[in-house]
């Protein structure tokens, strides 16, 4: 009977181990994309440009030119609330030359738009949605948003194709 009832603890122990390691790995997973979210930095880069790519942080979007749009979208319920700052001011920061830009999510899914699609305050680069920081569980850390309903041209399957969400990279290609 005391065999069994060590055998019955050493059990308890491995199980309770095991849910203790359990608890852990989902806190951690629950937490980790809150940090990276912080640290989580645009990546934008021209093609023949001899320099490194430019980071650009959450804070250094932020101290860029703002734009907000609201609108609908045909992936949220209802009027949302984007703030961000306008794809032209990110490109112009790194005085960019060419003919098209290829945005790349983190997961690796890429579009290509021509530059001429780009205006002065469409698209932006979304880092907040309704008033908060989008989280990559939220199609952050960023998200190219166009304002759909100020105009029919808005609301087309090629922008929609552009409008790519959990956005990390540009590069301006020819």
């Amino acid at each position: 009977m005391n065999f069994l009832s060590d055998l019955e603890k050493q059990m308890a122990k491995r199980h309770h181990s095991r849910a203790i390691a359990i608890l852990f790995a989902l806190c951690w997973g629950w937490l980790l994309p809150a940090t990276a979210q912080s640290e989580m930095a645009l990546q934008v880069s021209t093609s023949g440009s001899k320099s490194d790519p430019v980071q650009f942080s959450l804070e250094d979007l932020d101290n860029m030119e703002q734009v907000t749009i609201e609108t609908t979208t045909i992936w949220t319920d209802g009027d949302v609330t984007f703030s961000g700052v306008p794809l032209s001011v990110v490109l112009a920061s790194v005085e960019a030359e060419g003919t098209s830009v290829e945005m790349v999510a983190l997961n690796d899914y890429k579009v290509v738009m021509p530059l001429d699609q780009v205006e002065d305050n469409a698209p932006i680069i979304a880092t907040r949605m309704n008033g908060k920081v989008m989280s990559v569980r939220d199609k952050g850390p960023y998200w190219v948003v166009f304002p759909y309903d100020a105009d029919p041209k808005y609301q087309t399957e090629t922008i929609y194709a552009f409008s790519i969400w959990q956005l990390n990279r540009l590069k301006v290609v020819d």
